[in-house]
């Protein structure tokens, strides 16, 4: 028979517990008042919550130095853009614009329809702006081009004259006309060509575009105001209009939080409603209502004392930490109900001191096990590319570590508090002392309302609540039989299969959309945009970073490789450049631009004719060219990721040193590295998890019976969620890493209730087990899926995102905690082989 010392942090860590139960119980007071200074204090830190708001999208939604944001800094400093030569293609931003679409049942390129699109424009136009007691016009903040507002082609084409449509043969995607050329496909959309041709017969919508200049932004912000009120209000009887702007996305994210504060209050209500429900016992004496009042008001000021204390700290505050409240609840209450179970089972006849104490001793190792796994996943997720994932993680993380120190410190001392009112048999909300037995001749209404503080005499402990009474004997012995075991594995066996299937078509990506609540304007504007002017992608730049010379064939025949490269993937529809465009120049002037000499000689005076290509050339003191750039239009025949991956491949495979951007980079980096960032988090604190429980459960068979449950749960959730239509994005990602602390909660309550059971039967062990902790495990997860499910009724993604995972989470935890792992457990019979004796376990 081997000896195994494996208690020695567990034991000594039960009798400081222990001290400190014993500590509080004698000294309540102190620990009540205490929180609730240091909690006061802390809270002053809410007044700086709306300069340490931080909800830009750009900062907090795409990943901190990802290889776009490099690129991007590149194209800025090495062709900078020119305020008089206005070029939407040589953007390296999305810009600053307003944007509307008129869409049409039939055909929107009528007389009728042109002239509601062209008197909408001119309202857009001769809009007056108030800014500084002074008005100003489009005219005044447009980006020009050569002294005049940049104009929408369509439009220019027609002369903005509704009745030319008859006269003009528009082509598509290019309109030529008077030796220029419009790219159509920016503004018509669902395009009807004519049989054989590129001659457009009709069109269903017609886009424009308002770009404004960038360097003064207080007035563009109050144009773009003015012009959502505008076009908000436009109306007409042929065509349905939608509108965005650039800032729309942004400021339509800023009103979610005003969104989500009424469910705050709904969420406490219903907290508070169910833990006194579920703690209240029809003993006057013995209901803990007053307990369970403060285990809501502890996560209260948890919440309180975690948030301001970083708001004081100067820590940015992003959306997407709204919804730790909701979380910090569930755990606060799960710790709640642990500890209530823990002193129902202690004796009555004990004083208080020594009741807490025995409390402490039984119940803070389990939720110190669940709040140091919560606490170190969630600050691992510290770590993420997210700014939005690492505010979450930050406020979570310290709202758990006060969490705890408010369960045994306020709530402790309530619970001893209460505790002195039972021990002096005393009505629980009059406070008059009552008769344990119901006096004679008195009424029913008396016995119920008038009588308590009864308990079982031959333990001399209180009378076991009813769950725990089917948990012990009905449920625990049903669940132990072999057949069900059986049925258990099949049941397993078919989640982890739907799971796996799951994961394998999990989506990635966070659409832009999402982060506008549901009744915004701009998803009419996303929709008609996806709808009509879906087949043409990105205009993609790509920069030759290296001096390069053009005027070499064999050098040329390198760059047109790399060129042919590019339009070899179908996604590719064509390419511009300024030194393509030099080539046909010199051909049909016969010039002859083979040599260096002749190169630099003859390129100014082209350039002088093709004004905009210059932004497309860094040319040095002595014109000498380092760099320069051309594009390529991409089609939607493929996703994003796989579009900018192949992009960036080719150019890293060409012969000439290349770079491909594009402002949407930005959000489609987070394709690159949100998966492998999932998987390194969520590891990452599987692993924390099971040092943690192998340090503290005196079994480390069953420490490595939590990290399977919690591994399973992560497995279930990820491929559930993919089978709910829910991405893996910044915003799930949160969800998964705060999925490893609650599947933890579940499973290492009923291990450690397993492991610590005096019974020597496996299936005795496992009854046991959820006769202590399966109805305070029950209570905790109804808890937190009621503290959330009012978010189901949020029109924001990220409140209905974070509800479906946390409802996943508590489901499948829940499954494992009292189903299969108690059935595991019995199955692996060496835990139960394990007995403790004098804090040695031995094992046969």
């Amino acid at each position: 028979m081997a000896r195994f010392h494996t208690d020695c942090i567990e034991r000594p860590l039960r009798v400081c517990f222990q001290m400190m139960g014993h500590f509080i119980g004698s000294h309540p007071w102190w620990f009540l008042i205490g929180p609730l200074v240091l909690s006061t204090g802390l809270g002053s830190g809410f007044y700086l919550l709306k300069d340490r708001m931080s909800n830009d999208i750009q900062e907090q939604f795409t990943p901190v130095g990802g290889r776009a944001k490099t690129e991007r800094k590149y194209i800025r400093e090495t062709f900078p853009g020119n305020d008089s030569m206005f070029s939407r293609l040589r953007l390296s931003t999305d810009g600053n614009y307003a944007t509307v679409i008129a869409a049409s049942d039939g055909n929107v390129l009528t007389v009728e329809s042109l002239q509601d699109v062209l008197d909408l424009d001119f309202k857009v136009r001769s809009m007056v702006v108030q800014f500084d007691n002074h008005s100003f016009g489009y005219v005044d903040v447009c980006a020009e081009v050569m002294g005049s507002c940049s104009s929408n082609d369509i439009l220019e084409v027609i002369e903005y004259n509704a009745s030319k449509i008859d006269t003009v043969n528009l082509t598509f995607p290019w309109h030529f006309s008077d030796f220029r050329s419009f790219p159509l496909y920016l503004n018509l959309g669902s395009v009807k060509l004519q049989r054989g041709s590129s001659v457009v017969e009709s069109a269903e919508a017609v886009q424009l575009h308002y770009y404004l200049q960038e360097d003064n932004k207080t007035k563009t912000d109050l144009w773009l105001e003015s012009f959502i009120n505008l076009v908000s209000n436009a109306s007409s009887a042929s065509l349905q209009v939608s509108y965005s702007t650039s800032m729309s996305m942004q400021w339509e994210f800023e009103k979610t939080p005003a969104s989500v504060v009424p469910l705050f209050s709904i969420t406490y209500a219903i907290a508070i409603t169910f833990s006194v429900m579920s703690c209240w016992r029809s003993d006057n004496v013995r209901t803990k209502v007053w307990v369970a009042s403060c285990g809501v008001l502890s996560t209260g000021l948890a919440v309180l004392s975690g948030f301001g204390l970083l708001l004081l700290l100067n820590q940015p505050f992003v959306m997407t930490a709204a919804s730790c409240p909701f979380l910090i609840l569930g755990i606060g209450l799960d710790d709640m109900f642990i500890m209530i179970s823990c002193w129902q089972r202690t004796r009555v006849l004990d004083g208080v001191p020594d009741r807490l104490a025995a409390t402490y001793k039984d119940a803070a190792v389990s939720i110190s096990i669940t709040t140091l796994t919560d606490a170190l996943a969630l600050f691992l997720g510290c770590g993420s590319p997210f700014g939005s994932v690492r505010s979450f993680c930050l406020y979570a993380g310290i709202s758990v570590c006060f969490c705890y120190l408010y369960s045994v410190t306020l709530l402790g001392a309530c619970m001893a508090l209460n505790g002195q009112r039972e021990a002096e048999n005393k009505h629980w909300f009059t406070c008059a002392k009552v008769p344990e037995d119901l006096p004679p001749r008195s009424s029913t209404a008396f016995s119920v309302c008038c009588v308590g503080g009864s308990y079982d005499r031959i333990t001399e402990k209180e009378q076991t609540e009813p769950m725990s009474h089917i948990f012990e004997r009905f449920y625990g012995p049903f669940l132990t039989h072999k057949p069900m075991k059986a049925s258990v594995i099949v049941i397993y066996a078919g989640y982890l299969a739907a799971s796996i299937y799951g994961c394998f078509n999990l989506k990635e990506g966070l659409d832009i959309r999402n982060l506008a609540l549901d009744d915004s304007y701009i998803i009419d504007y996303y929709d008609n945009q996806g709808r009509h002017f879906s087949e043409y992608g990105c205009n993609v730049m790509v920069a030759v970073k290296q001096p390069f010379p053009y005027w070499e064939e064999d050098k040329q025949k390198h760059l047109h490789s790399c060129i042919s490269k590019f339009e070899s993937l179908d996604f590719v529809d064509g390419t511009s450049a300024w030194f393509l465009s030099f080539q046909r120049y010199a051909n049909a002037t016969h010039l002859n631009v083979s040599s260096r000499e002749a190169f630099q000689t003859h390129l100014p005076h082209f350039l002088e004719l093709n004004s905009m290509f210059q932004q497309d050339i860094n040319l040095t003191a002595d014109n000498e060219i380092q760099a320069g750039r051309f594009f390529i239009q991409t089609l939607n025949k493929t996703a994003a990721e796989a579009m900018m991956t192949e992009l960036r491949r080719a150019a890293d495979e060409c012969t000439v040193e290349l770079l491909v951007y594009h402002p949407a980079f930005i959000y489609f980096d987070q394709y690159a590295v949100i998966a492998d960032n999932t998987v390194q988090t969520v590891a990452a604190a599987a692993v924390v998890m099971l040092v943690v429980s192998l340090i503290l459960m005196p079994n480390p068979l069953c420490s490595l019976w939590v990290a399977f449950a919690v591994c399973s749960v992560v497995v279930g959730v990820t491929g559930f969620m993919a089978l709910w239509g829910i991405n893996l994005d910044s915003i799930s990602m949160i969800n998964l890493v705060m999925c490893i602390g609650f599947s933890v909660d579940f499973s290492a309550h009923i291990s450690y209730s397993f492991v610590c059971s005096p019974k020597s039967d496996v299936n005795e062990k496992a009854t046991d087990a959820l006769a202590r902790s399966g109805y305070p495990i029950l209570q905790g997860a109804l808890s937190t899926v009621l503290g959330v499910v009012v978010l189901s009724a949020s029109g924001s993604y990220i409140f209905r995102t974070f509800f479906k995972i946390v409802f996943l989470v508590i489901t499948f935890g829940l499954l494992h905690g009292l189903v299969f792992l108690p059935v595991f457990l019995t199955l692996f019979g060496v835990c139960g082989r394990w007995c403790h004796t004098g804090g040695v376990y031995f094992v046969h």
